[in-house]
């Protein structure tokens, strides 16, 4: 009997390590945010307490409550086995059942200890209620049925787990964290490098990929991987990779709240700053566009005098920080280019990417051309040949930079399978201004029918109802087969669509990308091209 008790607890147990990875996962894609976390578990209910867990639970606690009142303080070896057989099934419905993640959990160390306190809590919550009941009842295996329907309970509840582990390890976090950022600053502030900060509420990841192949072209340059773009991830960079054998560290500052910005800035001490644009990205953090454009101003603000700024004069909000700003500084965009130092001219999308004049007043002018696709990486391209201009590179060079560009992953790129149906991915975060730069890629696809598959924009805030209405208009202007995933989210973007009488024989709604997926199977045919716009995040669900 103690064998069979011994590995219902192992079954158990192992249950609650599943629930304990999945809350570890969400607070980690919640950037370790314990209020965001909790906000998560209660816009997603469904998520934290499945239908295994459910019907686990009330299984459980039926059998607990039925052995008790008709057959207490029987010792049986049947008891024990009920509750490890059950337990088991349970353990592998969940295994089977278990979804493949957009983005991975990464055991970091910071994981790992999180885990790990999250683990022992539970753990000092098993050994408490059986020591209880052995304090008052003195006979564990006899009030089996009382003890196994509290940690039943401890299971189903054990996503709280997290929440008390990060609080617990907050201190000890802070405590790392200034250590490493401390070390990294003097590390980057005693080195003769050029430091360059980007940041804005889109384009930075796209723009730090290109700034980095250009000036590859005259000097060796050190990027923060993928997007690392907080305080601890920079920091790993810096102590870790960055040596005196680099001439240009290129970082990429990313913000949820006012600070942010200066606090990165501050660690990686830029001599030069790029803001790509201000939108509604985050909004229901930053609560307005003005905390948004005050919080990416702070990469100016921490510019040494003899620093540049440099801003992409065609987003207004930018364009307003640019004429606050009295430090040496560049302009560069598509529209305005009787203001600007670096624009674009003559601009031409294909199949095969964009060709465009490239100008820049100190320098002049040279052709162009690219495999990046859309208005934005155009943009984008120009604060790489801003940054590159001011690092002393001729034109010949910033050209032979841009003939090398590649696609940033799931950011407007073009597939060609060969099948005679182009992809155009386009899958990473989707904004107001991304979602029209895509349409206008798609749009510019003459002779081929235009399909879509998006489940349209979320973390807009209050804006994110008509953002997506506008969205669905502007599909039905250009798209002919429209593939819509979720009908609540998606709900604005039909109300768009239906204003402007979209075809309904030709609009798709679907519960998932795979249904979407299934669905495109039955529908493509040679020389179509299909966009995919947006991929919500794990931590997404509907309403």
């Amino acid at each position: 009997m103690p064998i069979i008790i011994s590995l219902y607890i192992f079954f158990w147990v192992y249950l609650c390590e599943l629930k304990l990875k999945q809350s570890l996962h969400i607070i980690q894609l919640e950037g370790y945010n314990s209020d965001k976390y909790i906000a998560w578990m209660g816009n997603n209910k469904d998520k934290i307490h499945t239908k295994n867990d459910k019907t686990y639970v009330i299984v459980l606690i039926i059998i607990s409550a039925i052995l008790a009142i008709i057959a207490p303080l029987r010792k049986t070896l049947i008891y024990p086995l009920i509750y490890a057989i059950i337990s088991l099934i349970f353990l592998t419905l969940n295994f089977q059942s278990k979804q493949e993640s957009k983005k991975p959990l990464v055991f970091t160390p910071r994981a790992k200890r999180l885990y790990g306190i999250a683990f022992c809590l539970v753990l000092f919550d098993l050994t408490l209620t059986l020591l209880i009941v052995k304090w008052i009842t003195k006979d564990i295996l006899s009030y089996l049925p009382v003890w196994a329907g509290i940690i039943t309970i401890i299971y189903y509840f054990s996503s709280f787990y997290m929440y008390g582990a990060n609080y617990i390890a907050k201190p000890i976090e802070e405590r790392i964290n200034k250590k490493y950022y401390i070390q990294a600053s003097e590390k980057i502030k005693s080195m003769n490098i050029n430091s360059v900060g980007i940041t804005g509420s889109y384009g930075k990841t796209s723009t730090k990929f290109i700034a980095e192949t250009i000036l590859k072209e005259k000097y060796k340059v050190l990027k923060t991987p993928e997007s690392y773009n907080t305080p601890m991830g920079i920091s790993k960079i810096i102590n870790n990779q960055l040596t005196d054998d680099y001439d240009v560290f290129i970082a990429e500052l990313g913000a949820t709240k006012t600070g942010d910005i200066d606090e990165v800035a501050k660690l990686t001490n830029p001599k030069f700053g790029i803001i790509t644009s201000i939108g509604p990205c985050h909004l229901e953090t930053f609560k307005s566009i003005d905390n948004i454009m005050r919080t990416k101003y702070e990469l100016i603000e921490n510019l040494p005098d003899d620093g540049t700024a440099i801003f992409n004069y065609d987003n207004d909000y930018v364009k307003r920080l640019a004429d606050k700003t009295f430090k040496q500084k560049l302009l560069y965009g598509i529209d305005n280019i009787e203001e600007t130092d670096i624009f674009a001219a003559d601009i031409h999308v294909d199949s095969l990417g964009s060709s465009f004049s490239l100008c820049i007043n100190s320098l002049g002018t040279i052709e162009c051309r690219t495999k990046l696709l859309g208005r934005h990486n155009i943009l984008n391209i120009l604060a790489g040949a801003a940054i590159a201009s001011v690092l002393g590179l001729s034109l010949d060079e910033i050209k032979r930079g841009i003939s090398k560009l590649e696609a940033v992953e799931h950011r407007l790129k073009l597939i060609d399978h060969g099948t005679g149906v182009l992809v155009i991915d386009d899958a990473f975060n989707s904004n107001p201004d991304g979602v029209k730069a895509a349409l206008d890629v798609l749009n510019s696809f003459i002779d081929r029918r235009k399909i879509i598959v998006t489940p349209g924009m979320v973390e807009l805030g209050s804006i994110e109802e008509t953002e997506n209405y506008i969205f669905g208009e502007l599909i039905a202007s250009v798209c002919d087969i429209v593939i819509l995933v979720g009908e609540k989210q998606t709900l604005p973007i039909y109300q768009g669509m239906k204003k402007h009488n979209f075809n309904e024989d030709n609009l798709y709604v679907v519960n998932s990308l795979n249904e979407a997926t299934e669905v495109l199977k039955t529908l493509t045919k040679v020389n179509d091209v299909v966009l995919f716009e947006n991929d919500l995040p794990d931590t997404y669900d509907e309403k």
